[in-house]
């Protein structure tokens, strides 16, 4: 699959709304909506299974009932939910309380939980885990991917629904958000007038959740990682191993620390460090990973003929566009009838940021709109029309965001970030981190309490650990596998270049890495990472 594939299959974004799930290349579209589980799907009695060890299928359970008081975590076998690509095993609730700080007082929810057994004929006893990354994308969706990447070639594969995404109960989508997503690319990205509309959305959010009883509370880092403890108990599970990427990073770091027990190894993809994680990082991250899509391009002799000042044509473009935003039409990447979109600086750097004008286009990309063509970024502006409705767990990614990553720094440091990257860009632009915009606006709204005191802590561990990182990440940039490493001791690091965010699923080399890894943690074979170079760059007449 290639990084377009999956840029535009899942277009999901971690850190941030300003991605939906547009067309699906090479896989069924996304459903619009919440799929519940038990809706359709093999019975917990019939449901595949690999016939192995003490696995969830196994066991006689009672029937799901509906949510009680929060006691001892439980699996719960249940049908799969409906999802465009079956799932390919059994699946299940765990039963959990929703804040585990009140002691028994707290309501249950519920995380959907698929088994997916290895394709080997022998395979290892120890299964994966995967950790979604986000906070708030739909594990499930994933579930292709990593089958498609040969995660499960040799290990059960268990992918769970982390509380407040699609598929557990209750499940904090927010289409107020996603309704706002789709009339924002229209709308100046960074304009107050924009920022007013969207914490309006989220707003409007928190008092649907809220009225319905939901803790936004306790839909944090630690008590998601206490989920996945709960889960290894209860599904019986002595040993497994951890796979997880972008903000999954973030939780499978967090889950190295606090609960270390019982993981044989840890693979951590597109790295985001909980010690430095914060709305300024993000604009490190932008720099290193759009710096070293033309640090590439100039070490290429006929891309740097063709396209010889990238940076000096982006920071024209940004302001020229920032002074002078162009409306239009454009069609949608994954089709459709061409809706207006409005390109100004804020939503070049962000199209950028996501991605989703592939990097081998870029510096044709950037080349033509120098020259009066604006179609790749008006496309890839027009993305968010597509969102689905629902799928997205925002509830999530801001109870997150707004207790973990925006408290202790102030709008100001995010601009001085901004300033201290881009010189010389407008300051409407530099204000708003990337993927994450009016984030301080939102998070006064959201109002859930400060937990950086527990959450930025480096994980010092011994586990064997893989981190995987792609050179062209502009989300979470390659150089923050150093800052973890350095507290994983005998960890091993690889650096897939001319890659972007979510290596794995681009580059069989790095998916070949992760399966030997799995089958040796302390001796992957990384052989295949030395010959690789950036694939050549889009050259334009």
């Amino acid at each position: 699959m290639t990084e377009q594939d999956t840029v535009r299959a899942r277009a999901r974004r971690p850190y941030g709304r300003r991605r939906s799930r547009g067309a699906r290349t090479g896989l069924a579209l996304v459903a619009a909506g919440l799929t519940l589980l038990g809706a359709a799907g093999p019975t917990a009695a019939n449901a595949p299974g690999t016939g192995r060890g003490p696995t969830p299928g196994n066991p006689v359970s009672p029937p799901v009932q509906g949510p009680r008081p929060g006691g001892p975590a439980r699996f719960v076998p249940a049908a799969c939910p409906q999802t465009p690509d079956p799932v390919p095993g059994r699946c299940g609730f765990l039963e959990v309380p929703e804040n585990r700080s009140r002691h028994g007082r707290s309501r249950t929810v519920r995380l959907a939980v698929a088994i997916i057994p290895a394709t080997s004929t022998r395979p290892a006893a120890e299964p994966v885990v995967f950790m979604e990354g986000g906070p708030g994308g739909d594990a499930f969706d994933s579930i292709p991917f990593l089958i498609g990447s040969g995660v499960n070639r040799n290990n059960d594969l268990i992918v769970m629904a982390q509380r407040g995404a699609r598929h557990s109960q209750p499940n904090l989508a927010c289409p107020e958000i996603d309704r706002f997503n789709v009339k924002a690319v229209g709308l100046r990205y960074d304009a107050p007038s924009t920022g007013r509309l969207l914490v309006r959305a989220a707003k409007e959010c928190r008092q649907r959740l809220t009225a319905a009883g939901i803790d936004l509370s306790a839909y944090n880092t630690t008590e998601n990682a206490a989920d996945f403890a709960d889960l290894r108990k209860a599904l019986g599970i002595g040993r497994w191993n951890v796979y997880g990427y972008s903000y999954g990073t973030d939780l499978a770091l967090t889950f190295m620390r606090l609960h270390p027990q019982g993981i044989r190894s840890v693979a951590i993809d597109s790295i985001a460090p909980p010690k430095v994680v914060n709305l300024p990082w993000t604009w490190d991250s932008a720099a290193e990973g759009i710096g070293e899509i033309f640090a590439a391009c100039e070490a290429q002799p006929r891309c740097k003929s063709r396209y010889p000042h990238l940076r000096r044509t982006l920071d024209q473009q940004v302001r020229r566009l920032e002074a002078h935003p162009l409306t239009l039409m454009a069609e949608p990447p994954g089709g459709g009838a061409p809706v207006e979109v409005d390109l100004d600086g804020g939503a070049l750097v962000n199209i950028l940021v996501a991605n989703t004008v592939r990097a081998v286009d870029v510096p044709a990309a950037l080349d033509e709109l120098a020259h009066g063509n604006p179609e790749r970024f008006a496309r890839a502006r027009a993305v968010d029309v597509g969102t689905a409705v629902g799928a997205f767990a925002h509830g999530l990614t801001q109870s997150v965001a707004c207790a973990e990553w925006a408290p202790g720094h102030s709008e100001h440091d995010v601009l001085e970030a901004g300033r201290r990257n881009f010189p010389g860009w407008p300051d409407p632009v530099l204000a708003q981190p990337p993927q994450l915009p009016f984030e301080h606006d939102v998070c006064r709204t959201w109002n859930v309490p400060d937990r950086t005191a527990i959450q930025r802590v480096a994980t010092f561990s011994r586990i064997p650990t893989l981190l995987l990182s792609g050179t062209f990440d502009a989300k979470t940039g390659a150089s923050w596998a150093h800052v973890a490493a350095a507290t994983l001791p005998g960890s091993t690091s690889v650096r897939i270049p001319g890659i972007g965010h979510w290596v794995v699923p681009q580059s069989p080399c790095a998916a070949s890495v992760l399966v030997s890894f799995l089958a040796r943690p302390t001796a992957p074979d990384t052989g295949c990472v030395a010959g690789l170079r950036p694939p050549p760059f889009t050259l334009t007449p």
